[in-house]
């Protein structure tokens, strides 16, 4: 199928992890494989345009923009059309192929923030220090939340208990947790450590994904090689749904599920269902959806379900690996169908960037506008601790971030729960909400919802920044801006991102 693109027209979709580098305008040349997804983050078959067309195959495709002319190879790719607008087009091919039903994710993930323990802890998750992050949290004036208990709590993959030694008494660490104020997560995978009793009771109950040759799958990913878990089995489901139950009893209020990703999985996988890389994410991301705490980097065709989805790993650093991508991917997962997103844990998730902070690379400014991004998007993460790598002065700023989500906390609790029932995307593209303004290609700033317009700083040592404000009258602070459809110049305070609010005509 080869159609041609319309004036002034741009597309979004796909990958979330090349949200950085959309919408796809007339000028550009760019190919989309969407037949597997090779990338860390969430994909969807599915690419949108503002002048209300969109692109959709359960089956994925292969899409070609090159100088206004698109080129479409795969089987059953449907061509919608007439939707007017990016929001015609996202809420028809939403509501045809992607509907949100029985959404049941807990309003935890939205409050306060989330706390993280791998870059604290890392590998060396262990009681003592879990008790103390959580102690300095409350001490430093953080509000308590969803508490996240990292990778190396427990033996080894596939053994889901907790760590004698370094977790000697659980369920008295869950109740103090619990006493605090925390709701208490814990990671897992569906990876299984070769050579333990897990491995062989998998293999030998034939749970485990297949190699031709009828033995165990061994997959390399980034913690080693380790069996697999066939979720297209449901005796597999069964036998990992006992590991979970027993945690629940002890007090744990749900999981992060890690890993799943298709690219550890291969096309001639022997599994029980015969699935492909994608449907076996697929099946990984189902079989979560049943915990109200939940969290995943990565799916695949999960658009509408009952999940918390994060972006994944940034470098510390203010480029396209960095920063610069949080807010255009963050946009991209909401016009996919992931609307109740997480933008990494705040100043990266790259533990390495943060194990020595004496040599100067941490950037402190970096942070702050980190957290300044965060503060006003569905769910705000925090993993190194700010107030151990900040000085007082950043911290402050840390804090108002979290301040600045109070002071909105009711009107992100109204569009989580507006997300639930209809699918629109909590956080929005300029364009999703103004049509008609020369927005598509504005992808720094953002709409909470139709009213709120929010811009956070994003660039080093800048002390304000232009923002586009859409015809109209605002509201910043205490003044009434009135628009005619133009850039205005916002002086910045750190950790405060530029908040204005449109006015009823």
């Amino acid at each position: 199928m080869k159609i041609k693109m319309l004036e002034h027209e741009y597309w979004y979709g796909g990958y979330v992890h090349e949200g950085i580098n959309q919408p796809i305008g007339k000028e550009d040349t760019c190919k989309v494989d969407l037949f597997s997804n090779q990338t860390p983050n969430q994909a969807m078959p599915l690419f949108l345009s503002t002048k209300g067309r969109y692109l959709w195959s359960s089956k994925g495709f292969v899409v070609t923009f090159d100088n206004g002319m698109i080129e479409i190879k795969g089987d059953d790719v449907e061509l919608g059309e007439g939707k007017q607008h990016l929001k015609g087009a996202y809420l028809s091919a939403m509501a045809k192929h992607f509907t949100f039903n029985e959404n049941h994710l807990s309003m935890e993930l939205f409050q306060n923030p989330i706390y993280n323990t791998w870059i604290e802890l890392t590998f060396n998750q262990n009681e003592n220090d879990i008790l103390r992050y959580t102690d300095d949290i409350l001490a430093n004036g953080l509000p308590a939340g969803v508490l996240m208990i990292d990778d190396g709590w427990s033996d080894y993959y596939g053994k889901w208990t907790f760590n004698k030694e370094k977790i000697p008494n659980p369920e008295h660490m869950i109740k103090k947790l619990h006493d605090k104020g925390f709701h208490v997560m814990l990671w897992i995978c569906p990876y299984i450590t070769p050579d333990t009793v897990e491995y062989r009771e998998t293999r030998d109950k034939d749970l485990l994904i297949k190699n031709k040759d009828g033995k165990p799958f061994i997959t390399e990913w980034w913690n080693g090689h380790s069996a697999v878990l066939d979720f297209s089995n449901p005796d597999t489901i069964t036998w990992m749904e006992k590991q979970l139950d027993n945690l629940e009893r002890m007090g744990i209020n749900g999981f992060k599920f890690d890993g799943g990703d298709s690219l550890y999985y291969r096309q001639d996988n022997v599994t029980y269902g015969d699935v492909t890389p994608d449907e076996q994410s697929l099946l990984w991301a189902k079989f979560g959806e049943k915990y109200t705490l939940n969290e995943y980097r990565v799916t695949t065709k999960a658009g509408g379900m009952s999940l918390l989805q994060r972006l994944c790993d940034k470098e510390h650093s203010w480029g396209d690996t960095g920063i610069h991508a949080l807010i255009p991917n963050s946009l991209l997962q909401g016009i996919t169908g992931h609307p109740f997103s997480c933008p990494d844990m705040i100043g990266g998730g790259e533990y390495l960037n943060f194990i020595d902070c004496s040599d100067g690379l941490l950037d402190a400014e970096l942070f702050v506008r980190h957290s300044e991004i965060a503060c006003l998007m569905p769910a705000m993460q925090f993993s190194a601790a700010p107030y151990r790598i900040l000085d007082a002065e950043h911290f402050e700023d840390i804090r108002k971030s979290v301040q600045i989500r109070q002071k909105y906390q009711a009107i992100i609790d109204e569009l989580v729960v507006h997300a639930k029932e209809t699918g629109e995307p909590i956080i929005r593209y300029m364009t999703y909400c103004f049509p008609d303004e020369p927005v598509e290609q504005v992808i720094d700033q953002f709409m909470l919802g139709d009213n709120i317009l929010v811009a956070p700083v994003c660039e080093q040592g800048a002390m304000g920044r232009e923002v586009y404000l859409p015809k109209g009258n605002w509201k910043y602070e205490e003044e009434i801006i009135n628009s005619v459809g133009e850039y205005r110049y916002f002086a910045s305070s750190a950790g405060i991102p530029i908040i204005l609010e449109q006015m009823e005509s």
